[in-house]
C-alpha cells in the first residue's frame, strides 16, 4: 500500500544537486515547487529531471539570490524544506577542515527555516558534523548545539539522527546525520521507523548483471579481454548504463590476481608500484568490495581504481593458491547502472545524455540515497495521521 499525503503538499529543495534525494517525493505527495542549486551544470540537470520545478540557480549567501529564494516559497505556500549542504569540509573522504567555508552553509539553511516557517523539514549532513564546530561570530559552537538553539523553541527535534542506510534498504554502508523537525503546532514527534529486515547484500544486489570486462586505455592491450565486445553487448541489454568503464592496464592487471573483499595491497607480486617501485597505502584502496556484504560508501570519485574500495567484488576465474595463478572477472569500477542500483535510484533514471560519466558519479556520491528520504517521510505521514 502506498503511503502518503492525502493532501499534497509543497516544498523547497536547498542545496539541491541534481534532485536525487527528491526522486520518491512525489509518490508520497511531496511536491517541490522550488530549488536552489549553485553549481550550473547541476540545476541544468535537475530541471531536465524535474522541469515543472522552479530552479533559481546561484549562490545561496548572495543576498539577490537567496531572497529570491525566499519569496519564490512564500509566494507558492511552501510547508515543506529538504535542504544537504555540502559535506565536504566534515566529510572522511574531504579535508575535514572545521573552518572550511562550505561548513557555514548551514546557516542559510537555518535562516530559510525561520523566514518560511515551514511545518516540516528534513536536514541531512555526514556523521563528522557531531564534531564540527561553526564559527558564530562570537564562538566556536558544535553544528547540533547550533541548530537546536536556533530552532528548539519552534520545532520538535527527532532523537535518533545516525542512520545506517544499510538498514532501510538500500545496499549501501552509507551512514548520514539527519534532522527530522516538526513545528510544534502539529503536535507530532518525527523519527525512522525502526529498522526492518534483512541487510541487501551486493551479491543480492548486482549479483545476477552480467559481468563485464573493462575498456582499456591502452588499445595496444585491449587484447587481453578477448570477450570483451561480447560482455559489453549483454550489459547493454540490461541497461545503456551498465557499460564498461574505462580502466588503466597496470591497476587492472594488480586486480585481476586480486580476491573478492581483498586490496591489491596485500598481494606479494601484483601489488601498486610508481616508477617500478611498491608504494605504500591505506589497505582501503584498490581494493574489491565483498559479495556477502552491503557496498561501501559511494563517493564522488567512484570512477577511480585506486579510490576507497571502488572496485567490482569479482568472480574466481582460476583458483589457485598462487597469486600468480588465480584471477578473479571484473577487474574495474562499478558501472553506472551498478550505482543506481545500490544507492537506491529508479533504475530508469532519466539521465540527460550531455551528462558526462564523471558528472553522473560526483553527484550520485554526493546525493542521499532517496529511499532513505522516502522511508523518513512515510513515516511521518504515519505517526501524524496525514494520509486520512
Amino acid at each position: 500500500m502506498t503511503i502518503k499525503f492525502k493532501h499534497r503538499i509543497k516544498a523547497l529543495s536547498l542545496f539541491a544537486n541534481v534532485g536525487v534525494a527528491e526522486s520518491y517525493l512525489r509518490d508520497v505527495g511531496v511536491d517541490v515547487v522550488v530549488a536552489n542549486e549553485l553549481i550550473e551544470k547541476r540545476a541544468r540537470f535537475y530541471h531536465h529531471l524535474y522541469p515543472e520545478v522552479n530552479m533559481i540557480a546561484g549562490d545561496i549567501t548572495d543576498d539577490a539570490v537567496y531572497n529570491r529564494i525566499i519569496a519564490e516559497a512564500s509566494q507558492q505556500g511552501v510547508e515543506f524544506l529538504l535542504a544537504t549542504p555540502p559535506c565536504q569540509g566534515m566529510s572522511c573522504a574531504g579535508r575535514k577542515d572545521p573552518l572550511d567555508p562550505r561548513n557555514s552553509l548551514i546557516f542559510f539553511a537555518i535562516k530559510a527555516i525561520k523566514d518560511l516557517n515551514p511545518r516540516f523539514v528534513l536536514l541531512e549532513n555526514v556523521p563528522r558534523q557531531k564534531q564540527t564546530k561553526l564559527n558564530t561570530g562570537s564562538a566556536f559552537i558544535p553544528i547540533p548545539e547550533f541548530v537546536k538553539s536556533e530552532l528548539q523553541d519552534e520545532y520538535e527535534f527527532n532523537k535518533q539522527r545516525v542512520i545506517k542506510a544499510m538498514y532501510y534498504g538500500v545496499p549501501q554502508s552509507r551512514q548520514r546525520y539527519f534532522y527530522l523537525l516538526v513545528r510544534k503546532d502539529e503536535g507530532v514527534h518525527w523519527e525512522f521507523p525502526e529498522p526492518k529486515g534483512k541487510v541487501i547484500t551486493l551479491e543480492q544486489a548486482i549479483g545476477s548483471l552480467p559481468s563485464l570486462d573493462p575498456l582499456l586505455r591502452e588499445e595496444s592491450e585491449r587484447y587481453r579481454f578477448p570477450e570483451y565486445e561480447k560482455k559489453k553487448a549483454e550489459g547493454l541489454k540490461i541497461s545503456k548504463w551498465h557499460f564498461p568503464p574505462l580502466q588503466t592496464w597496470k591497476y587492472v592487471e594488480w586486480l585481476i590476481h586480486t580476491p573478492t573483499g581483498c586490496s591489491a595491497f596485500q598481494n606479494e607480486k601484483y601489488f601498486p608500484t610508481k616508477d617500478g617501485r611498491r608504494i605504500k597505502g591505506s589497505p582501503q584502496t584498490y581494493k574489491r568490495m565483498s559479495w556477502d556484504k552491503p557496498a561501501t560508501t559511494v563517493m564522488r570519485n567512484s570512477n577511480i581504481i585506486s579510490a576507497f574500495t571502488t572496485v567490482h567484488p569479482g568472480r574466481v576465474i582460476k583458483a589457485s593458491d598462487s597469486e600468480e595463478e588465480r584471477q578473479y572477472s571484473d577487474p574495474r569500477v562499478l558501472t553506472i547502472y551498478e550505482l543506481l542500483v545500490i544507492s537506491s535510484l529508479p533504475l530508469d533514471w532519466d539521465i540527460p545524455e550531455w551528462a558526462s560519466d564523471c558528472m553522473i558519479r560526483e553527484v550520485i556520491g554526493e546525493g542521499i540515497p532517496p529511499l532513505l528520504v522516502r522511508k523518513a517521510i512515510e513515516n511521518l505521514i504515519v505517526v501524524g495521521n496525514y494520509n486520512k
